[in-house]
Order: C-alpha cells, then structure tokens, then sequence
C-alpha cells in the first residue's frame, strides 16, 4: 500500500491512497500534527478500502516511535487534564488493527490504547552495551527497576539499582552496589532535561566509577548538551524522537519493528 501526504499553508493535512493494500503507518508520534497525518491517511485507507475490497480484508497497523504525553500517564492534581487519556482517545477513533509502540514510558499506554503493544528495545541497549565492552548497568530509580532488571537478565549483565531516599528532608540518591573503577552505563527510556541523570552521574563518579555513560531510548535532549559534559562520558539513544548531530551522543537507526 502506498500514499501522499499533503501539508497546506495553514497546517491543514490531507491524504490520498495511491496504490491499495495493507497499510502500515509509522511515524515519530511526538508532536500531535503527526496523529494528525496518522489519521488522515486512516481516513483515506479506510475510504479506498470500502470501495474496492470486502471489509476486513485488510489490515492497517500504525508504529508509533516515540509516543507524545507518555509521562503524563496519570492526573497529577485536582482540576487538570489526563493528557495521556485524550492522545489515547484519539489514536483509538483511528481504529488501526494494531498499534505498535516502541518502550513505552509505562503499562498505562498499553492500557489505554487498544490493540496496542509495546515494541522491544533490547537491540538497541545491547549496541551501546557491545560498544562499551559490557559495562555495568546501572538503574536509575524504583520506577526504572523492573525494566532495568530485564534488560540486565537478557544480557547476563551487572545491575546496580539507584534508588532516591531522603535524610533530614532532603533527597539523596543512594546505590545499592559499589562502582569502584567500574565503566558504568545508566539505562533508562526517556531522557529531556537530563537533571536526574546529572545528578546520578555525580554520584557515581563520587563513589570511584571510572566511566559513566547514558543510554535512552527517546533522546529529548530538549536543552543540550552542555551539562551533561561534566558528567557524562557518551550518550546512546535511538532516532525515535529527532534526529541528533553531536559528538557527545551516538544515535541508532529505528530498525525494522
């Protein structure tokens, strides 16, 4: 199945199926003019496919890189929107037959979206942890831990949890294993602002690691990379969410899903 896409000077999207068949949508899924587009040529599919098939003789499947609002899994205080349930909403009025997500933030994505699964990212961890030689993992906080734990277990790897404690109030991160001359890898899905990745890194240099690098799978990196410099050795992180041109990151190429 083929299509166009047309963008109007106002932002309007349209679509036109060229050629029938199977349809396969795959976009970044980070920003809502790409649901937009995603929709538009559902609309169109599901036209041509009404008029020239039997209904259901078909199948439509849309891959989402990088799924927009996914932190955003719950509703944080009284009085604001569950931003998640909307983007989910209308994914779901598209009506694919299968939504395939690459790691997702949390289950409640999966959840919410219907005919939805997550697509693994093990390929790309395991690149960044060939590349430095089989380093230690390190998790980033409890929320990341199960994942993390997977992930270690596939590659047969070291895992030392960070978890956040407070002392007299204050929040501290403690490791619940020793990185003493150890190359460290933090890994973890999504990275924007990278503060709590500093901060880990900070203190894994402080208790002796040798290295410390990061992987992500959604490289945001909505702020640069400046602060990382002092901290961080190199970065890994795939092309789901943008595209990246810096000497301090290396960027995997989304493979076939």
């Amino acid at each position: 199945m083929k299509y166009e896409i047309k963008t109007f000077s106002d932002g309007q999207v349209g679509s036109r199926i060229t050629e029938p068949g199977n349809l396969v949508v795959r976009i970044r899924g980070n920003t809502y003019t790409d649901l937009f587009k995603a929709a538009s040529i559902k609309e169109a599919w599901d036209n041509n496919d009404i008029a020239n098939t039997s209904r259901g003789s078909h199948f439509a499947v849309l891959e989402i890189l990088c799924l927009i609002g996914q932190r955003s899994d719950r509703r944080f205080n009284p009085g604001e929107s569950f931003d998640l349930r909307v983007i989910a909403d209308f994914i779901n009025r598209m009506n694919f037959d299968e939504v395939r997500i690459l790691h997702p933030h949390s289950s409640v994505s999966l959840a919410l979206i219907n005919r939805s699964k997550a697509i693994d990212h093990y390929r790309y961890i395991e690149k960044a942890y060939n590349d430095l030689d089989q380093p230690v993992l390190v998790s980033p906080d409890a929320g990341a831990y199960k994942v993390s734990h997977e992930v270690a277990h596939r590659l047969n790897a070291n895992l030392i949890p960070a978890n956040k404690v407070r002392r007299n109030g204050e929040p501290e991160i403690k490791l619940q294993g020793g990185v003493q001359g150890k190359r460290c890898l933090i890994i973890d899905d999504i990275a924007d602002g990278g503060r709590t990745f500093i901060n880990l890194a900070r203190v894994l240099r402080d208790q002796g690691a040798e290295e410390v690098n990061l992987y992500v799978t959604h490289g945001m990196f909505n702020y640069g990379f400046d602060e990382f410099n002092d901290f961080i050795d190199h970065i890994y992180c795939t092309n789901s969410y943008r595209d990246i041109d810096h000497p301090l990151v290396t960027q995997y190429e989304i493979e076939e899903l």
